[in-house]
């Protein structure tokens, strides 16, 4: 492949640094449905493998085959992974969005684009090269039915001459993705190789884009949320999971039965779990507070109308002090909104979800290790605070492919609560099922089939006493919510705590939680070179800590970082901490995709110069 000394700009990021050697993004449009996705996760995979630093995300549609939808791989040397605002290298694939697209590239980019369409190279900024495409899906000697996947293909191998991305690595990753079925195998990389020899003898190579082995990536995995969701589920020793199908949650139910069938079986055989499909997102939720009832560790996954459907549930079970988990998988709304395209537009629903004075346990996991660690933590939680435990992750984090440190398994036992025994009950002669023996809100249980003659007691949802009898005496009532309120506060002192990295000289303080963390080291880095030192606040669960409150009044200037028109945390943190309400400064976008970090960094910086 030969060198041109034609000119061309530079390419710089919106930070106005130079992109270039393992340091740029990709973006690959394509149709729904057109098996877009075999190509797109074989390249991120074999970049990876190759030692580079690199995450996945794709945006697609939530209706029908054939619509536009994107996958944009972020390669970064530095180990950045969230989301960039530019891709300098446009695979365009879809005719329907092909100018849209092509306007979007950044100056000094490129467009790689099929040679059938004829395009009219308008611009002279950015380098393009043409590829013939459907010529070279027809060599493959594919089917006719098989013709539009494998032409996908061809764009890999294009990368392949183009980037320099080792073909070995294409290879193996195809191989990952199939199953070690090599004829399906085979029959895709006669593409690859077909595309990549077509580059080196036709196109000479006029943009700075490529790419360079590294050893960044060693020990480290590529996994998406919800499969680290599932996984940690098995682990947390979940015996039952309900659920309806809703996007983007489904996988995390798909993830935990494929990992059940392997890790939750017997030697004989005897399966140690049940998963139900329900009619709907009220089955569920009634079948595993049902389950958690009568002891077993259940689970269920939703999305945000999902959640509206299991209010009255969830209230049920937060009155009836019932253990249940349930992981939301945030998505935009309102109403069916936008399926699957990402938002932070649940928290404050859910913390308050239920009738009457309702506060809920929240947790917030911000990467694959604490996908993972909610799996069985939120199980812990719900059992020794006797109460439902709901998991906000989002479409980002539970459906992207992102780059981790290995899982970390759990280390200690499981953490059932005051369940008495038979021989407790026996020797006490008895227990109040709602009564604060310790101080801290929790009454003891039983679970059905104690045998014991003391270990019945009454459900209810309606107004009840220590003792679980009916009740409607104004006294017991207010008894049982202050004890309840005793509850959350002493929830406070065992969820998770913030995660801080304080600067000395700061004066300005950020605060965000969930997905949104991807995108602060490059934020924090680039405010810093402008001279704004900033202390960091990564919140992990709800009620708030007090190490939440102690980082909030330590900062001048504090800006709350989220996923959501209205600055949902924001309200919650000025509900928390009243009288620091005014300096709360929101700093929130809610147009589908992942928050930026050139985004949140000019945000930021434009409050910092009035």
């Amino acid at each position: 492949m030969g060198t041109s000394t034609q000119a061309r700009p530079t390419a710089h990021d919106a930070f106005g640094s130079p992109v270039g050697v393992n340091n740029f993004s990709i973006i690959a449009a394509t149709v729904n449905g057109s098996g877009s996705q075999t190509a797109n996760n074989a390249i991120a995979r074999a970049l990876f493998k190759m030692g580079i630093p690199t995450t996945g995300k794709n945006l697609f549609p939530s209706n029908i085959q054939g619509l536009p939808t994107w996958y944009i791989i972020r390669i970064s040397r530095e180990g950045y992974i969230g989301r960039r605002e530019n891709a300098e290298v446009l695979i365009a694939m879809n005719r329907a969005t092909a100018d849209e697209d092509i306007s979007k590239v950044p100056s000094g980019g490129v467009v790689i684009y099929p040679t059938e369409w004829k395009l009219s190279e308008s611009r002279d900024d950015v380098t393009y090269y043409a590829l013939p495409v459907q010529q070279l899906a027809k060599a493959s000697g594919a089917s006719a039915k098989m013709l539009s996947y494998v032409a996908n293909m061809a764009y890999v191998g294009a990368l392949v001459t183009l980037l320099g991305i080792d073909i070995n690595e294409i290879d193996a990753a195809l191989m990952h993705h199939f199953g070690g079925k090599r004829k399906a195998v085979d029959l895709n990389m006669g593409v690859v190789k077909a595309a990549a020899e077509y580059c080196q003898q036709n196109i000479t190579k006029r943009d700075p884009f490529k790419v360079e082995r590294m050893n960044a990536t060693a020990g480290k995995v590529l996994i998406d949320g919800n499969s680290a969701g599932g996984l940690g589920t098995c682990f947390g020793g979940f015996t039952f999971a309900a659920w309806y199908p809703i996007t983007p949650s489904t996988s995390l139910v798909d993830a935990l039965t494929d990992y059940a069938k392997e890790l939750r079986v017997e030697p004989d055989g005897t399966h140690t779990y049940a998963i139900v499909q329900a009619e709907d997102e009220i089955a569920a939720i009634g079948m595993i507070t049902g389950a958690g009832w009568a002891g077993a560790r259940a689970m269920t996954s939703t999305s945000g109308p999902g959640i509206s459907l299991m209010t009255e549930y969830a209230g049920l079970a937060y009155f009836t002090e019932i253990p249940v988990v349930i992981w939301d998988i945030m998505r935009m709304g309102p109403s069916t909104g936008l399926p699957t395209r990402v938002s932070q537009g649940d928290v404050l629903m859910v913390y308050f979800l239920g009738h009457g004075d309702t506060k809920q346990i929240v947790l917030l996991p911000s990467n694959m290790q604490e996908c993972f660690a909610c799996g069985w933590q939120s199980f812990d939680l719900a059992e020794r605070l006797q109460t439902p435990v709901f998991v906000l992750s989002d479409l980002d984090l539970g459906m992207n492919t992102w780059m981790s440190d290995p899982l970390e398994y759990p280390d200690t036992p499981m953490d059932r609560g005051k369940v008495l025994s038979a021989a407790q009950l026996d020797a006490a002669k008895g227990f109040n099922r709602y009564e604060d023996v310790d101080g801290d809100g929790i009454g003891y249980r039983t679970v059905p089939g104690t045998e014991s003659k003391y270990a019945a007691y009454f459900t209810r949802g309606s107004g009840h006493n220590k003792y679980a009898q009916y009740t409607e005496r104004a006294d017991e009532w207010e008894a049982n919510l202050d004890r309840l309120h005793r509850k959350h506060e002493y929830a406070r002192t065992i969820v998770p705590k913030p995660v801080i990295d304080e600067v000395a000289g700061a004066t300005v303080g950020i605060i965000a939680y969930g997905s949104t963390d991807q995108s602060m080291p490059e934020a924090r880095k680039f405010l810093a070179d402008r001279g704004v030192k900033t202390s960091y606040m990564r919140i992990r669960a709800l009620p708030t800590t007090a190490e939440i409150h102690d980082f909030i009044q330590r900062y001048p200037r504090l800006y709350v970082v989220e996923n959501n028109y209205d600055g949902q945390m924001r309200k919650i943190l000025q509900m928390e901490v009243p009288e620091r309400a005014k300096d709360l400064v929101q700093i929130s976008k809610c147009d589908g995709l992942p928050l930026s970090s050139e985004w949140i960094a000019t945000s930021i910086l434009k409050k910092e110069s009035k």
